[in-house]
């Protein structure tokens, strides 16, 4: 019986998850369309409610689809109090979990991970500190673009 049901249920939730991802693919498009600034200035209005609001439901209901139910205890720190938010190990695809539970923040990423495609859209719009490894000037340029958003007072999401 389990065998029976893991060979109905693997196929279903690659197809759910390959759907949630497309819109999630769709509504990162959506947001980012000839956005002014791109990159430099912040999400604003609705482009930034839209990324909030439906990359994190998309994200939670995949992570639900994939079997893990996480529960949260305690409140993260709001923005005023906590502009930069530290997750470790952030070495693996559960980073996307906190992601989603801490409203989709900026996050610190390879330059790399941009040019991916459907990812690299949906990374896009979460607005992230892109790292080159071929830049020597790279961790110096990533510090210092760290301390701009930290200190902006609000005007760019928590950093994570």
């Amino acid at each position: 019986q389990t065998v029976l049901q893991g060979i109905i249920l693997l196929p279903l939730r690659a197809i759910c998850i390959t759907f949630i991802l497309l819109l999630a693919w769709l509504f990162a498009s959506i947001a980012t369309f000839r956005q002014p600034g791109r990159g430099f200035l912040p999400l604003k209005g609705w482009r930034r409610r839209m990324i909030q609001t439906t990359l994190s439901c998309l994200t939670r209901t995949a992570y639900f689809l994939m079997g893990f139910q996480v529960k949260v205890k305690g409140k993260a720190a709001s923005l005023p109090e906590a502009p930069i938010f530290v997750a470790a190990p952030h070495s693996s695809f559960f980073d996307a979990i906190i992601c989603a539970l801490t409203g989709m923040p900026s996050i610190v990423s390879r330059a790399e991970n941009l040019s991916t495609p459907v990812f690299g859209t949906i990374l896009s719009s979460l607005q992230p500190v892109a790292v080159s490894r071929q830049d020597p000037d790279s961790r110096k340029n990533t510090v210092a673009e760290i301390t701009r958003r930290a200190l902006s007072r609000g005007q760019w999401p928590q950093v994570i």
